[in-house]
C-alpha cells in the first residue's frame, strides 16, 4: 500500500476531481474500511493531531471521548476490535471510563500503536490483550502528573516529585532546623490535601493498570497477578524514566513482559495499518480536525481547532475538512 507522499498525492488529485475539494475523508475512510478487511475485525481509529499542532486539553484523553466511542460502537459488531491508537494521554479516570465501556462489548481487543500511546494512551493500551508496535513505536510511562498555576503559568509535575521533594524537606529540618529558612518559601506551596492526591493518582494509575493486564493481557499466565504488579511498577517508575515523555519502545516493552506483536512481521498488515496512520496525518495537517475517532462502517466524531465539539455521520455532507482552520488558545 502507498507511503505518506502517495497518499498526499492521492488526496491532491482528488480536488482535481471535486471542484478544488481534496476528498481527505473519504481517502483515510476507505483505507480504514481496507485494514478492517484484511483483519476481519471491527476496527476503531482513535488519533489526536498532537505531534504536529497545539490543541491542548482537546487533544487529550478526557470524558467526552465517551459520546464518541458510543457513536463509534454503535452497530459494530464484536467479540473482536483492533484500535488504531494515536495520543498523547489524559486523565487516568477518563481512560477508566472508556476502558470499561469497551470491555462491556468486546473480548478480544487489539492495539496497534503506529506512532506513539503515551501516558495515559499507555494505560490504555494495556487494558488489551495485545499490543502491535514497529520498531519505531513508542509507549511512555504511567505516572501520573499533577498541574498547579504558577506565575500566572499552569505547570505539570510529577506526583512522585512532589512527594520526594517533601520528604526531603522533612529529613533536612530533622537533622538541621536552621535549614527551615531555606525551605520557608517552598513550603506553602504544599496546600492541604496536596500530598494526599499525589499520593492517590500515583495508586490510582498503577492500580487499573495492575487490574487491566492481570485481568486480559496475562489472563492465562499461571501467576497473573504478579506479573502484571511487576509491568505497572516499571510503567509507573518515574525514577527509572526521569521523565514523563520518554519513549518505551518494543524491545523493552517486550522485555518487561507484555504482550506485544512485532507489526513488521505481516508486512501487507503494516502497510494497511499506516496507510490509516498517514490519511489520518494528513487529514491533521490539511483541516481544522484536532482529534478523530472513526470505525470501518461509516460512524464518526470529530473534534476541530475551536472549542466546538462536532459529531456526525460520515454519510452527512460536511466533513471536517470543509471547516475554516482556526488556533485555539487555550
Amino acid at each position: 500500500m502507498p507511503g505518506w507522499g502517495e497518499i498526499l498525492k492521492e488526496i491532491q488529485d482528488s480536488a482535481k476531481l471535486r471542484n478544488g475539494q481534496p476528498d481527505n475523508d473519504g481517502i483515510r475512510r476507505r483505507y480504514l474500511q481496507r485494514l478492517s478487511a484484511k483483519t476481519g475485525r471491527s476496527t476503531i481509529l482513535y488519533a489526536t493531531a498532537w505531534t504536529i499542532k497545539q490543541g491542548g486539553g482537546d487533544m487529550s484523553i478526557n470524558l467526552m471521548d465517551m459520546e464518541g466511542l458510543m457513536e463509534v460502537c454503535r452497530g459494530l459488531p464484536g467479540p473482536k476490535l483492533d484500535i488504531i491508537l494515536h495520543s498523547p494521554g489524559g486523565t487516568a479516570e477518563a481512560a477508566a471510563s472508556i476502558v470499561h465501556y469497551l470491555r462491556q462489548k468486546y473480548n478480544d481487543i487489539r492495539v496497534f500503536v503506529p506512532l506513539a500511546a503515551m501516558s495515559a494512551a499507555t494505560m490504555w493500551a494495556m487494558s488489551a490483550n495485545r499490543i502491535v508496535m514497529g520498531k519505531h513505536s513508542q509507549l511512555g510511562p504511567i505516572d501520573p502528573q499533577v498541574s498547579f498555576s504558577q506565575g500566572g503559568q499552569i505547570m505539570l509535575v510529577p506526583a512522585r516529585t512532589i512527594l520526594d521533594q517533601f520528604e526531603q524537606i522533612k529529613k533536612e529540618i530533622a537533622a538541621n532546623p536552621a535549614s527551615l529558612g531555606a525551605w520557608a518559601p517552598i513550603i506553602p506551596q504544599y496546600g492541604p490535601g496536596l500530598l494526599q492526591m499525589c499520593e492517590t493518582a500515583h495508586a490510582l494509575s498503577k492500580g487499573l493498570v495492575r487490574d487491566w493486564l492481570k485481568t486480559y493481557m496475562f489472563a492465562d499466565h499461571p501467576k497473573p497477578a504478579r506479573k502484571a504488579e511487576g509491568v505497572a511498577k516499571f510503567f509507573g517508575d518515574f525514577k527509572q524514566h526521569k521523565s514523563h515523555g520518554v519513549g518505551i519502545f518494543r524491545d523493552i516493552a517486550k522485555s518487561k513482559g507484555l504482550v506485544v506483536d512485532d507489526l513488521e512481521a505481516d508486512q501487507k498488515l503494516q502497510d494497511a495499518v499506516l496507510s490509516v496512520f498517514h490519511a489520518t496525518m494528513l487529514t491533521f495537517n490539511l483541516t481544522a480536525c484536532i482529534k478523530l475517532i472513526e470505525n470501518n462502517i461509516d460512524h464518526g466524531f470529530y473534534v476541530l481547532a475551536q472549542p466546538v465539539f462536532t459529531q456526525q455521520l460520515m454519510a452527512q455532507p460536511q466533513p471536517p475538512q470543509q471547516a475554516q482552520p482556526q488556533k485555539l488558545t487555550l
